[in-house]
């Protein structure tokens, strides 16, 4: 027996405006006619994915689950992206509710926010979680089983965390770095863990489709789904286990559909499984498809995330790293004001695309992250951001004055 675990990840942020040092302390909550979030822009990308990606997409995995019974996939979509759908694209939780009601649709866990709390602040990063289970569970009737973090932000650490909460299974790169010999497509067990498996990307596999697909200069364009699952076929001698993770964006956003990205991964669902014993599994299932053959161990943080497979996409500089230390830095004052509209404003400005868009590495890594970020440059980000943190200070305290004076009377 062959499976393919075949895995999307679902994400748009609420990316905040040029939030101009005119308006700290003047315009950031809800009821001003401009917040912290350019609104305008967010649902108009947001209706624009959704047209391109998101139900052309479900709909060809709606069509393939209906034709093929032992068809399935996995999904995790993040707190800030059920959010904006329900605001302005409602449709879409409709039909994510009718999938995962099928039984062959799995939604993996995470943090609410999509953030890199875990390296900042274990009780904010919990809370994340624990407020994106209660939203899976609000929505689909389900709750979490594997687990991954923010960009696939994985160390030993983290594997540990996931085994003590009870995870099945927790998703990680297979990055040849860490791995040497060994192959991504076995089940593997976290470092120092007693439960929770291990599922590594195939990373070489994923971003044939994810990042090479329409790239004309590839010298295997085009990608054909005979030359894919030969290639395919060729892997699953290293092990019966092949992870395909991604985000679900590739299709019709990232890549679009005049390349024929559609087409292709329609007959790649019925080729695959045209051959005998060949399947689809979740990620659960994938766990339990084998015993683990070993414990892969990775002390310093990996991630999916360009060449370096690390953190530098969102800490690599210091006006990312400052950025990020002034917002945890003022999450007990935060917390502590028990302001709901504060928590949840200063909880978006976790969402690891702000430090995203402030990234300054060059050639093609610069090149997607400038592709992403609603910013004219990485510093223009940086500015915009710091001001709202600046906002937040005067909110803080002035929330302060307003309880000292409520007790005099």
């Amino acid at each position: 027996m062959r499976a393919i675990c075949l895995y999307f990840h679902m994400h748009q942020p609420w990316r905040y405006r040029r939030y101009s040092i005119f308006d700290v302390a003047h315009n950031h909550n809800y009821w001003y006619e401009k917040d912290y979030y350019d609104k305008q822009n967010n649902e108009r990308i947001f209706r624009k994915v959704a047209q391109k990606s998101y139900y052309p997409m479900l709909e060809l995995l709606e069509q393939n689950l209906r034709k093929f019974p032992n068809f399935k996939f996995s999904l995790s979509i993040t707190g800030v992206w059920l959010e904006q759908a329900e605001e302005w694209e409602p449709e879409l939780i409709t039909k994510l509710q009718q999938l995962v009601a099928s039984g062959r649709v799995e939604i993996v866990g995470e943090t609410y926010y999509h953030s890199l709390a875990f390296f900042y602040n274990r009780d904010e990063f919990q809370a994340q979680v624990k407020k994106h289970s209660d939203k899976i569970a609000e929505l689909f009737g389900v709750r979490p089983m594997v687990f991954r973090n923010t960009e696939f932000a994985y160390n030993d650490e983290v594997g540990r965390w996931a085994d003590q909460m009870g995870y099945t299974a927790v998703l990680a790169e297979g990055w040849d770095k860490i791995l040497g010999w060994r192959s991504p497509n076995h089940v593997y067990k976290v470092a120092g863990g007693e439960r929770t498996r291990l599922l590594l990307k195939n990373y070489r596999l994923s971003d044939d489709i994810a990042f090479r697909f329409s790239d004309k200069n590839w010298r295997e364009w085009p990608l054909t789904v005979p030359k894919f699952q030969s290639w395919l076929n060729e892997d699953a001698l290293n092990g019966n286990l092949i992870n395909l993770f991604m985000d679900f964006e590739t299709f019709g956003e990232n890549i679009w559909e005049d390349t024929g990205i559609f087409d292709f991964m329609n007959e790649l669902i019925s080729s695959w499984l045209s051959e005998f014993d060949n399947r689809f599994v979740t990620v659960s299932e994938a766990a339990g498809l084998e015993q683990p053959v070993d414990a892969v161990s990775m002390p310093e943080t990996v991630t999916w995330a360009d060449t370096e497979r690390d953190l530098s996409a969102w800490l690599g500089n210091e006006m990312q790293r400052e950025a990020e230390n002034n917002l945890y830095a003022m999450y007990n004052a935060v917390m502590a004001s028990r302001d709901a509209d504060l928590i949840d404003d200063w909880r978006r400005l976790t969402t690891s695309d702000h430090p995203y868009y402030m990234c300054t590495k060059y050639w093609n890594d610069g090149d997607v992250h400038a592709y992403f970020s609603p910013f004219d440059s990485p510093y223009d980000a940086f500015m915009y951001y710091m001001n709202v943190i600046r906002d937040f200070e005067w909110r803080i305290e002035n929330l302060r004055e307003q309880q000292k004076n409520s007790f005099k009377f």
